[in-house]
């Protein structure tokens, strides 16, 4: 791994930034999660969408990293609905986009298809397989639960009993576990693949904090700037320590912890950060992020 172009920062509570203007000065591409960073789900936070607008104008490059089951286009268009502006970022990379090629590199034929089919039609309908019973399939490709206000992960353990009887490997194209929508949190497509790998399956999570996310993006941010992309140089910003925070860590990145969003009751006093609650969060075992901010601003 390449050396540092500041100092290391230290395990524990990151230093909680008032302004992410001089922290962004050092970083030339910008890897940001987009629900609980740039929208709430319903809205966007409009601090966040002008600092990013802000790093662009100065020479940055932004790529939204989703973990959203679709792909890029569809994100795209789920951003307009929730006034993101484009002038945010500059390219999209979607766990959805990730799948997909992870589908069609394997050359799976059929596959058993988990999810809101209305929902996440965009992905099933891309897909180079068809749809097919599980009884018939080379593969399971998961979107999320089917519905996810009465079901958990557990309503799925005979369907993925009879997926490890015939070890079928499993594509979860959304690993995040959980959701955070206007303060209800759901149940993602991690939470399938999770429990399916507690049972012996094999998973391919395509997306953070996986290795899949971040050489895709890098990948994406070399093309625009076309250049060669030094880690160094690149700062994630999330708001989850397991996807965003940690997965950063893996793959040489820095990372700024965004505290209003999936771990906002953990970190949060109303709409401040509250010190020793972060400590806590970041206690021993946490990944390392390089600051901490209620919400992402200028």
């Amino acid at each position: 791994m390449p050396t540092r172009l500041s100092p290391a920062p230290l395990r524990g509570a990151p230093p909680i930034l008032a302004a992410a203007a001089p922290l962004l000065a050092r970083y030339e591409v910008v890897f940001c999660d987009v629900w609980g960073v740039v929208h709430d789900g319903f809205t966007a936070y409009t601090s966040a969408c002008d600092a990013l607008e802000r790093f662009r104008a100065s020479g940055g490059t932004v790529v939204l990293v989703s973990n959203a089951p679709v792909p890029n286009d569809a994100v795209a268009a789920m951003l307009a609905t929730r006034h993101v502006p484009p002038s945010a970022y500059d390219a999209i990379v979607s766990s959805g986009d990730i799948a997909l090629a992870h589908v069609a590199a394997r050359a799976f034929e059929a596959v058993h298809t988990i999810g809101p089919a209305e929902r996440d039609a965009a992905l099933f309908d891309r897909l180079t397989a068809r749809s097919v019973p599980i009884a018939d399939a080379e593969a399971i490709v998961c979107s999320g639960l089917v519905d996810d206000i009465h079901e958990t992960e557990e309503s799925y353990r005979p369907l993925l009993e009879t997926a490890r009887a015939r070890n079928l490997p499993f594509v979860c194209a959304n690993p995040d576990l959980v959701v955070d929508v206007g303060g209800r949190l759901f149940l993602c497509a991690g939470a399938i693949a999770a429990l399916y790998e507690v049972m012996g399956g094999e998973v391919f999570w395509a997306g953070k904090p996986h290795a899949s996310a971040y050489d895709a993006a890098i990948a994406r941010a070399a093309a625009i700037r076309e250049a060669r992309i030094d880690r160094r140089r690149v700062l994630a910003i999330g708001d989850a320590l397991r996807t965003d925070i940690a997965g950063a860590e893996a793959a040489g990145i820095d990372a700024l912890f965004i505290g209003t969003g999936i771990h906002r009751h953990d970190a949060m006093t109303g709409t401040a950060l509250d010190p020793s609650k972060l400590a806590a969060l970041f206690g021993p075992g946490s990944p390392i992020a390089v600051g901490a901010m209620p919400v992402l601003a200028w």
